[in-house]
């Protein structure tokens, strides 16, 4: 990106300023004990918890990349920013569950409902995909950006973010991470809120939005057999995405976790879901006004991920332009934070204290930051990789290989909380099933190639989206059959744990931690879904 001024340098260095000085003001905060370290003291409000859930979720590559698919191809990907519904399950169904345990982690929380054997899978399972996916992506994705904004290299771009978001994810843990968070939020959702405003002056409002780039960008229900966006596996396959990743992801579910107690957390959560509608508007729109603008003739651009940059750069005026260029930073920073910090929880929690469980409180939280410090260095070293392989093909592939990562542990989280008859062997069995047809897939798409027919390529060539229903259904198969033919989980070991266990004491408690502000928000969010998925029909 060109074109900044003196005034753009001035907003950005501001920027970072603040940033700074609310990183040390947290870090100088007490962190001497895994609750402080990993949970931020269990004493977060629902806004920073609201925003940090925004927060991590919206990294650079979702920035640019659904601007760029905004512009490439319209609305059909709203589907996934329209998954605020499931945030409110997180809220609604999961978090009381999570939070009368008591645990840490989603792994913990397996082996309280099942036993270690699906503690361990989850683990290291989740350990291994966030080095290889999310930050490798995050840190592929914000090393271009940042390289643009800043021009200079791609190198000293990746480079410099890591060491600067790793150093206050270290020092700070989990109360450094939810609030610079939350200040990144702010700024990331003004300064994109400016750019789609310019957007709609330039190209002359929704009317003409909508007359210029034509009915096929606003329809987001493709036909069943569109090979990119089915409307049935957006819809239903997104769905099992969803709940993976907002209900059951470490990543996400450790925000509501650093709340006092249920009502915060849940509160937290409705607070994320709004937020979570923004993205259609402040990225998503603004890449569809960028296609309108191109046919136009107002603005040019080669590839679709150079949307918002060429945005930026066209609409913005001086000073506005390091705003905004801040805002793509903090998402970028935001997301690495979030996935440092989990991942180092992950490790401390639940392989170095099951593997040492003498260690003191102390010790875990210097363990918890050097498993910082070698997550960032793998980072660092994913860069030359990362480099070679190019951000389009991955970003694509990465969006598959989710949607065959998700269907078990789903099906293990969901049947383990709604149904009480289900067992560690029946939760083991799901999740070997669904890494085994997931490798099959994978390997699948790797070995065949276009024109071959036969069983394997028909596997192989499957709609990914589909591809998470059938999974998901062959998991609740494999995970009601081996339950029912195997001994009944001990009442002792479920008892609050699941559906159907519950005491009334416990019942007591979950009634009296919502109010009717609570069902009628998360309400009317469920309304404002419905009327978005009703609008965009073409």
């Amino acid at each position: 990106m060109t074109g900044f001024v003196t005034l753009d340098w001035i907003v950005l260095g501001s920027y970072f300023a603040v940033l700074f000085a609310v990183a040390i003001w947290v870090i100088r905060q007490n962190n001497n004990t895994t609750e402080d370290y990993f949970l931020a003291g269990k004493d977060a409000g629902w806004f920073v918890i609201g925003a940090s859930i925004f927060a991590s979720n919206i990294g650079s590559e979702h920035v640019v990349g659904l601007a760029g698919t905004g512009a490439e191809s319209g609305m059909p990907m709203a589907h996934y920013e329209l998954h605020a519904w499931i945030v409110l399950l997180l809220g609604w169904l999961f978090l009381p569950f999570y939070m009368r345990s008591g645990v840490f982690t989603m792994p913990e929380f397996l082996e309280k409902r099942f036993d270690s054997r699906s503690r361990w899978f989850l683990s290291i399972f989740s350990i291994f995909g966030y080095v290889l996916t999310k930050v490798s992506v995050t840190i592929y994705a914000g090393g271009v950006v940042v390289s643009q904004l800043l021009g200079i290299p791609f190198i000293y771009g990746a480079l410099g973010t890591v060491l600067i978001t790793g150093a206050y994810t270290v020092l700070g843990g989990m109360r450094a991470v939810i609030y610079t968070e939350a200040f990144q939020t702010v700024i990331l959702i003004l300064g994109s809120m400016y750019l789609t405003y310019m957007g709609f002056e330039a190209i002359g409002g929704w009317g003409e939005l909508k007359a210029t780039v034509g009915s096929d960008h606003f329809n987001m229900w493709r036909p069943s057999s569109d090979p990119d966006y089915p409307w049935t596996g957006l819809l239903l396959g997104g769905t099992i995405v969803g709940i993976w990743y907002w209900c059951t992801d470490q990543y996400i579910v450790q925000r509501t976790l650093a709340a006092h107690n249920i009502k915060i957390g849940r509160r937290g959560a409705i607070f994320g879901a709004y937020l979570k509608l923004l993205p259609i508007f402040i990225f998503l729109v603004p890449g569809m006004i960028a296609f309108g603008l191109k046919q136009k003739g107002l603005i040019s651009y080669e590839r679709s991920d150079e949307v918002f940059p060429v945005m930026v750069q066209t609409l913005l005026p001086a000073g506005i332009k390091g705003l905004v260029a801040g805002g793509l930073m903090a998402a970028l920073m935001s997301s690495l934070a979030s996935v440092f910090n989990s991942a180092s929880t992950l490790f401390t929690v639940d392989i170095f204290k099951k593997m040492y469980p003498s260690s003191d409180e102390m010790k875990l939280v210097r363990i918890g930051r050097w498993a910082t410090v070698v997550i960032v260095l793998l980072g660092i070293l994913w860069i030359p990789i990362m480099q070679k392989i190019g951000g389009g093909v991955l970003y694509n592939y990465l969006q598959s290989v989710q949607s065959y990562l998700a269907p078990p542990i789903t099906a293990v989280f969901l049947m383990g909380v709604l149904w009480k008859r289900t067992n560690a062997q029946g939760a083991i069995a799901t999740l070997f099933f669904g890494l085994l047809i997931g490798t099959l897939r994978i390997v699948a798409e790797l070995t065949v190639d276009s024109g071959d027919i036969g069983l394997w390529a028909a596997f192989a060539n499957i709609n990914f989206a589909h591809m998470a229903i059938f999974m998901f259904i062959g998991c609740v198969i494999v995970n009601s059959m081996v339950s029912l033919a195997t001994p009944a989980p001990a009442y002792d070991q479920i008892s609050g744990l699941t559906f159907g266990t519950l005491s009334a004491e416990q019942k007591g408690n979950n009634k009296n931690s919502y109010g009717m502000l609570d069902i009628a928000a998360s309400v009317l969010l469920i309304v404002i879904v419905i009327c978005i998925l009703g609008y965009f029909t073409g």
